[in-house]
């Protein structure tokens, strides 16, 4: 069976991040590129962080998504360079995150905004759009999340880190 890359691209936009269900693995930018060549499909992907736990589930998830479409051949790589960074997070995966309470990186990662920072950002509420935030914790739900509360609304939400 052979396919287009177009519709590999498709099927692999359509497996959800297991931490943000409403983005999928293409929004984030980590599926880096798709190779076909005959009826052999290779996927190139990249770690949004060193260690992250989440990859092993984004590779099978590749390969049990693309063998449902009658691809049995399928090899998912690792990219480690260059590194993952959340500017390949696209605007409406950032979009969606915010439709579902999570501040999106406001900064692109040139800036002095790494994953571990502890210098001050203006994150604006994803619920009121309100500025009037403040961070209470570094680490929310997942590390690549940090937490934070609107002085506005009163209401807790997660910020993603900037990469």
């Amino acid at each position: 069976m052979v396919v287009s890359k177009e519709e590999i691209w498709n099927y692999l936009s359509q497996i959800p991040d297991p931490d943000i269900p409403v983005i999928s693995i293409t929004d984030l930018g980590l599926v880096r590129d798709v190779e076909v060549s005959n009826s052999k499909v290779t996927v190139s992907v990249t770690p949004s962080y060193s260690g992250c736990p989440a990859m092993q589930l984004f590779k099978a998830d590749i390969v049990s998504t693309l063998k449902t479409k009658g691809l049995n051949d399928v090899e998912v790589k690792t990219v480690y360079s260059p590194s993952w960074t959340t500017d390949w997070i696209s605007d409406e995966a950032k979009e969606k995150m915010r439709k579902h309470g999570i501040a999106p990186p406001e900064k692109v990662s040139s800036e002095k905004s790494a994953l571990f920072s502890e210098s001050k950002k203006e994150i604006h509420c994803p619920w009121c759009g309100s500025k009037e935030t403040q961070h209470t914790s570094q680490f929310g739900s997942t590390p690549c999340k940090a937490l934070w509360f609107c002085n506005s609304c009163h209401q807790p939400f997660e910020y993603f880190k900037c990469i």
